[in-house]
């Protein structure tokens, strides 16, 4: 351990410290996190709901924070990654947590760690989970980082388990087929406990496996659903049927899926924390979350979605389509390497009509020349300009960019907040 004298005394100094830690960033395994989560004896408070899934996780608990703060409640959520601050991450009362805030769960989680590696994530899962012990709130929402049976956040004991989609990621950890990252996503689970689960294809290796610890599991398309009827939308599971509901604030028709799994999450807690209907619908109303096509209006239409996978390019896709432009569509594109930078690509191709392509300033980033190649393999009449950074691309096209173009910037988190960074009203 190091001397108390020469730990971090700010949350930049924390975030470098607990970065060299670990020699791995990810190691999977709970022994590590339990040993210290007994340490720092963080005993259950307040009821937990756990969000897991391939795609539209962050989504999910931005409308879970929404609806429960409508509702009264004093709502916490742990989230990842971030933007543009690590303090997104960790929020109460829809409020970021302060520095201080942090460095005091950093601070705490050191003092207990004794001789124990940490990763990044693990570090920071647990001190989230102790500021939210230091803190007034009624209810938290915790969402999964990398699969779910082995990720710190499955040390806690949930009330209710959402997994939103399934899909191919993370495949050197998870495994390469969807019945193994099935498995992994359902290990967030527990007997007697809901399970909600928003794939509609489901593979069988999640329902076994709810069907083996006995949890009361709810699939979509079975055990609930939704149904787009004109400017509103109905939701309907064995009990009740809610009708006339707002489409989320969150642009995309998928979004609805994750809804769907909101409201069955909401139904199933109701004897815990009770939310009527109204604030349902203010909180579907109301929801924001940056990065999930979000549009700034600059001189031209300027598009950001964290979009880094197949399943999510193609909610991109779809949303693309359906808010067509007058002129053309010019993407500022990076991601990284270990992504599966082809699937993305073969998925938007038909959607982008100028490509900038652009290097990520990360160990796992690809370069510009790395995405040409697999553009043009893919096309190779399209029309592509390289650049060393996602600003530099960013610029450029805003250059090129007519009065009815628009520009969309995805393939990573990273992608997104350099950019974000730049427009105005994100500062």
């Amino acid at each position: 351990m190091v001397s108390p004298s020469k730990l971090p005394t700010d949350l930049v100094g924390w975030l470098a410290y607990i970065e060299a830690l670990h020699p791995k960033s990810i190691a999977m395994g709970l022994d590590r996190v339990n040993s210290v989560k007994q340490r720092l004896n963080l005993t259950k408070k307040f009821p937990i709901i756990i969000v897991g899934g391939t795609n539209g996780k962050g989504s999910t608990c931005a409308m879970l924070e929404r609806v429960y703060s409508a509702a009264g409640y004093r709502v916490a959520c742990y989230t990842s990654p971030h933007l543009l601050a690590y303090n997104e991450r960790v929020r109460v009362a829809e409020k970021n947590a302060s520095d201080q805030d942090l460095c005091s769960a950093f601070a705490a989680v050191e003092a207990a760690r004794q001789d124990t590696e940490l990763t990044y994530f693990e570090f920071a899962t647990l001190a989230a989970y102790w500021h939210f012990t230091q803190s007034t709130i009624d209810i938290a929402v915790l969402e999964v980082g990398l699969g779910g049976r082995l990720d710190a956040v499955n040390v806690f004991d949930p009330d209710c388990t959402i997994v939103t989609s399934i899909d191919l990621d993370h495949m050197d950890f998870l495994g390469n087929n969807r019945e193994s990252i099935a498995y992994e996503k359902a290990g967030i689970f527990r007997k007697g406990i809901t399970a909600i689960c928003g794939e509609p294809n489901p593979p069988h290796t999640l329902i076994e496996h709810a069907e083996k610890i006995q949890a009361d599991l709810k699939l979509i398309n079975q055990d609930f659903s939704f149904q787009s009827k004109g400017q509103s939308w109905i939701y309907s599971d064995l009990l009740e049927e809610v009708t006339d509901l707002p489409f989320p604030a969150l642009a995309g028709d998928f979004q609805l899926y994750n809804a769907a799994c909101v409201i069955a999450a909401v139904h199933a807690m109701q004897d815990q924390l009770f939310v009527p209907i109204d604030h349902i619908i203010e909180g579907l109303k109301t929801v924001g979350l940056a990065g999930r096509f979000q549009k700034f209006n600059q001189q031209r239409t300027v598009i950001l979605d964290v979009a880094h996978n197949p399943h999510a390019a193609a909610g991109l896709a779809l949303n693309l389509s359906q808010n067509a432009c007058k002129g053309r569509t010019l993407g500022v594109f990076a991601m990284l390497a270990d992504k599966d930078v082809s699937g993305v690509v073969e998925i938007l191709n038909s959607k982008i009509d100028v490509w900038y392509l652009a290097g990520i300033n990360q160990k796992r980033g690809a370069t510009a020349q790395q995405l040409q190649a697999i553009v043009q393999e893919q096309s190779s009449s399209a029309e592509v300009h390289n650049f060393v950074d996602t600003t530099a691309a960013y610029r450029q096209a805003c250059i090129d960019a007519t009065e009815n173009d628009r520009i969309v910037v995805f393939g990573s988190f990273f992608t997104v907040a350099d950019v974000m960074r730049m427009l105005p009203s994100a500062s």
